[in-house]
Order: C-alpha cells, then structure tokens, then sequence
C-alpha cells in the first residue's frame, strides 16, 4: 500500500491528508441510525489514522445526533492530537441571536473535545439570509474565533452557483467550504465553477459525495462493461509505468484529486474493507489521469445519467418525515431496480419494509422536499416508487 498523500489546506498551518473520514454512515449495531456499532466503528477509526488520516468530519444531525457523543469518546487513546476535528452548526436550529452560542456549547459538550473547523451546515440562499444574515450568527462566529472555542470557520453547500457565490463574498471570516463534487456533478449546485472560485479566493475546499452516496461504487451493467472494457484497452496502450484505477471507487476518487483546488475529500466509510480500500487509493491520489482515462470517465457519466433516474444521494436530510416514510430506502430500491435491471430483487426487498414506512404512506406534506439539498420532487417519486415497487404485492 502506498504512504497517504497530504496537500496544503490553504493557509492552514498543517497538511490534510487527501482522504477525509466522515462519520455519517457507521456501521450501525441495530435498526436505527443512532444504534452505531461503537467498537466497530472506533476500530475502523483508529485505523483510519493509523494510516495517515488526519480530519474527521462529523455533524450535529448525524447518526440521530449520536455521532459527535461517539467521535469524543473514539479520539481517546492518544488519537485525538493525530487529527483535526470538524463539525457543523445545524443552521435550521437557529431562531435567535443566542442560538449559536447554545448549540456550539452543546456540540463542544457532546465531543468533549475542541472543534479545529467549524462549518455552517448547509447553506442554501435561504437559510444565509433567513438564519444566518437574519440572526447574526456571522459576529457570533466571530466572537468563537476570537476566544478559541472554534479554530476556523466555513460553510457547507447546497444550491445554485449563484447562492454559492451571494454566500462565499457574504463574509471575510470564510476559511475553507465545503461542496458536493463528483464526476458525475460537475455543473450541479456549486459545481466546478464554485470549486474554482473558492480555491481562487485562497479558501480551503473539501469535497463530500464523491461517489454520490455509493451510486458510483455499485456500477449497473452498462457501466460495468465500461470499466472492463477500459481496462482491457488502456492497459494495452498505456505506458507500464502508468498507475490505471484499479475499481469504479478508484475511478471517481481518482477523477476528484486529480483537480489541484480539492483539499481533501471526505468517505463516510461503513466497513473495514472501505477504510483499508480507500487509505491504498489515497496513496495513489498523485497518480495523473490522461486524455485516455478521462475519456472514459466521460462515457461513464453519459451512461450513468442515462440510468438512473432519482439523484438521490441517501444524505438522510429529508428525515425524519413525520408520516415515518422510510424514504432514501425506497428511492434507492427504484433506482435500482431501474438501473441495474434488478426490479424483482426490488419488489421483494420492498415488501421488507414495514407496511406504515412504504411510499403510500406519504401524505405529500412536502416537508421532505425543502430539506432535500438535491433538490428532488420526493412526493412525486414516492408515488411513482409505489405504483412500481408494490405490484408484486398485489
């Protein structure tokens, strides 16, 4: 396995190694988000580390607010000096001036640690003006810059390009955002554009979603021809001594550290096997991709895009829903069962979902679709996933 890989966090006085660890998907003990697997997930973090991961990202929200309390308590043992902690103000809590104060107090709380970044989460136009212009949470940050609670202050994103941009000259206490970005999304929300003007501006930029929430670990059989078929033709016209991608993750990791303004990126590693996957393609992150490969990646994303029909990251913001719909699982079950031609599979592991958390379920409150960052018409899709999913009930 090769060393990881490190790059200059802007200003920052240290290097971040190129693979971030993000705990929002641990490997989970029980049914729920917040019965984390916490030895497991420790062990696995530990490991991280060990190998040259040096940021955590974790969140308020995350893990039905679980993973902060598990990240203080999984950096004993020495392992919280060996790395930078980021968090994130949960923006929609806040209602008044004191709020952020009140929040920041519990997270640091929660983590029993101290926060090196601290990050606005997800930013929208609405919610810069309607909480965080509205409320002043600009001079509060400020104030936690000042006396040291938090070390360095950003935003993560979803919106438009122009909602990036009203929001990164908002403000001169911006150090570093953060912003989905993947082959796949390279014109969606803040896009390439906004990854060069923030790098532009001399801020730091971590990219989330590099595999769209799996969607480009788990290719339909299209793409997977592809692949194969890229690595049969490349590895007989490249030099010997080009290091190829070596699966469809290595491809999409690849394709991101190939573009110099990323920091790092984040993986919200579940199992071992990840960790250990990711560390090896992290110290391959140097490795160019050609005219060739990129031309690949190219007819990937075409292919892709030609599949799968709901972007649906399985970010788990659009919960809870307050009818208890279980909704990432039912738009990922028809999206599989649409790109990957696996509709029996589909149908069957629908009926594995409790009949109060199936599509039908919804009564179109539409709450959902406003905390969705992708932007999804999730009403529309659940009644389309039901009509499809549930035929092989009747």
């Amino acid at each position: 396995m090769g060393a990881m890989q490190f790059r200059d966090f802007v200003s920052f006085d240290f290097k971040t190694s190129v693979l971030g660890f993000g705990a929002m998907r641990l490997p989970l003990a029980g049914d729920e988000p917040r019965d984390i697997d916490r030895d497991e997930a420790r062990r696995m973090l530990h490991r991280a580390v060990d190998l040259g991961v040096n940021y955590v990202d974790t969140a308020y929200p995350y893990h039905g607010g679980e993973s902060e309390g598990w990240l203080g308590w999984a950096l004993g043992d020495g392992y919280r000096e060996r790395v930078k902690v980021a968090t994130k103000l949960p923006t929609w809590k806040v209602e008044k001036r004191d709020d952020f104060d009140r929040l920041l107090a519990e997270q640091l709380e929660r983590l029993g640690t101290g926060i090196d970044f601290y990050l606005l989460h997800g930013l929208d136009a609405e919610s810069w003006r309607d909480k965080v212009l509205a409320h002043d949470v600009m001079s509060s940050a400020e104030r936690a810059l000042g006396d040291g609670r938090i070390g360095h202050l950003g935003f993560s994103f979803h919106d438009d390009y122009d909602a990036f941009v009203e929001i990164l000259s908002g403000s001169d206490l911006w150090e570093f955002c953060q912003i989905q970005y993947n082959y796949m999304d390279e014109e969606y929300q803040a896009g390439t554009r906004g990854l060069e003007l923030a790098a532009g501006r001399g801020l730091g930029v971590v990219v989330m979603e590099p595999l769209r929430g799996g969607q480009l670990a788990r290719p339909t059989l299209e793409v997977a021809a592809l692949w194969a078929a890229a690595e049969r033709d490349l590895e007989s016209c490249v030099p010997a001594a080009v290091c190829l991608p070596e699966s469809p993750v290595e491809w999409a990791l690849r394709w991101i550290w190939a573009h110099p303004e990323v920091s790092l990126l984040l993986s919200g590693m579940s199992t071992m096997e990840q960790v250990e996957q990711n560390a090896h393609y992290a110290g391959r992150s140097s490795e160019p991709l050609g005219a060739a490969e990129l031309e690949v990646v190219s007819r990937v994303r075409d292919t892709y895009r030609r599949a799968i029909p709901i972007p649906c990251t399985a970010c788990k913001y659009c919960l809870p829903c307050p009818s208890k719909v279980a909704i990432p699982d039912i738009l990922a079950l028809y999206n599989d069962a649409v790109a990957y031609a696996a509709v029996d599979v589909a149908r069957l592991q629908y009926t594995w979902i409790g009949e109060d958390a199936r599509a039908d379920a919804c009564t179109q409150c539409g709450e959902c679709e406003d905390r969705c960052p992708q932007g999804i018409a999730i009403v529309s899709w659940l009644e389309k996933a039901q009509q499809f999913l549930a035929v092989a009930e009747g």
